[in-house]
């Protein structure tokens, strides 16, 4: 029996593309040998690169005028690379503490440049994202810092603030889940462990005009205009990220695309917010109803044991990786790209059968 699999990280993977790759694996193409084991500068490998490349701004629909760049290492490593590329000398940016993961960039891109934060969240407990009248930003600041998805507090930013400074934001927990106004961004980033393909590395999308601009003052690995001069082959690539990410955007092309895979999301999510919602509080969902997460949704009961019981007779019927993150405890059902609406049925009829006892 294949398991329901609602871990926030590494993600769920469709079955056709684990199975595809599965024959592929010690034969690729009837080449005598597994990709993996090939020459990054062969031309079999470059097929497979320069695909991944096209097929990642075609599904995300990036217009002309954008580079993408597969860098290896996940969004983390770009808390430090962002501002080290984009802050010159006398610039600062601000940064929306809108949770965890948005208090690790404001806290790792402090010891690159200056920078603040120009919302807090803790006064909310980081249950809600800000209103844009609420974003403060400073004069001269060079770019606004955005979480699109806190994946630990279960909150989105449902619609990205156009306060007249270019955004940059970390998109790792719902990327190429949604469209997004690219006129407002100067750069987009996330890992691709949640939506697109095992763990390894980061996309990048940034401008071309950007790059005209970024900071040459560093070794060559964590600068974007030597990524983007070489086509992300500066080094040798992440590659079983790379081919397997291939594999997921053609599967999702064959979905119907960005729309489709968006509709979907939101049909996943209203199944599972509908059944905490009419559970006559059974189950609770801690996050503000305007703020809620598509790809992570946080839940609790009515104390830690009965969680423990709900989690264990979970994994015995299947549904695994439902505990929250340890930092706020309660159940977290991570819902990304693959993840098929037929998961999300059985998590719902399950909820409704522990609910009657």
């Amino acid at each position: 029996m294949r398991l329901v699999n609602f871990c926030a990280g590494p993600c769920t993977l469709p079955l056709p593309v684990l199975k595809e790759a599965q024959a592929e694996f010690v034969d690729y193409h009837g080449e005598g040998m597994s990709l993996f084991e090939m020459s990054h500068r062969g031309p079999v490998y470059r097929e497979v690169h320069d695909r991944a490349l096209t097929l990642v701004k075609q599904v995300f629909g990036t217009p002309d005028g954008w580079e993408a760049l597969f860098v290896q290492g996940g969004a983390t490593l770009q808390f430090a690379l962002v501002p080290l590329n984009l802050l010159g000398r006398g610039a600062s940016a601000g940064y929306l503490e809108s949770g965890v993961w948005g208090k690790k960039a404001l806290a790792d891109a402090s010891h690159h440049g200056d920078v603040y934060a120009a919302w807090e969240g803790a006064a909310f407990d980081f249950r809600r994202m800000p209103a844009p009248d609420e974003i403060r930003v400073r004069p001269g600041t060079r770019y606004l810092h955005v979480t699109s998805n806190e994946t630990i507090g279960g909150i989105r930013l449902v619609q990205f603030p156009d306060l007249g400074v270019p955004l940059v934001a970390d998109m790792s927990s719902d990327f190429l889940s949604r469209a997004i106004p690219w006129d407002l961004f100067d750069l987009v980033y996330g890992g691709v462990q949640k939506n697109l393909a095992p763990a390894g590395m980061a996309v990048v999308f940034v401008r071309r005009s950007v790059l005209e601009d970024t900071n040459r003052d560093l070794a060559s690995y964590l600068r974007y205009d030597v990524h983007a001069a070489a086509d992300s082959l500066a080094n040798t690539p992440p590659v079983f990220s790379i081919y397997m990410m291939g594999k997921v955007l053609t599967w999702m092309l064959d979905q119907g695309g960005l729309a489709a895979v968006e509709k979907l999301a939101e049909e996943k999510a209203a199944l599972l917010y509908q059944a905490i919602d009419h559970s006559d509080g059974f189950y609770l969902s801690p996050v503000d109803p305007a703020s809620r997460s598509l790809m992570n949704v946080v839940f609790r009961l009515a104390d830690e044991e009965r969680e423990q019981a709900f989690l264990s007779a979970a994994e015995q019927a299947g549904l695994v990786n439902l505990k929250g993150h340890r930092s706020v405890g309660g159940i977290r059902a991570s819902m990304y790209n693959a993840m098929p609406r037929s998961g999300v049925e059985a998590l719902v009829e399950f909820m409704s059968d522990f609910r009657r006892g």
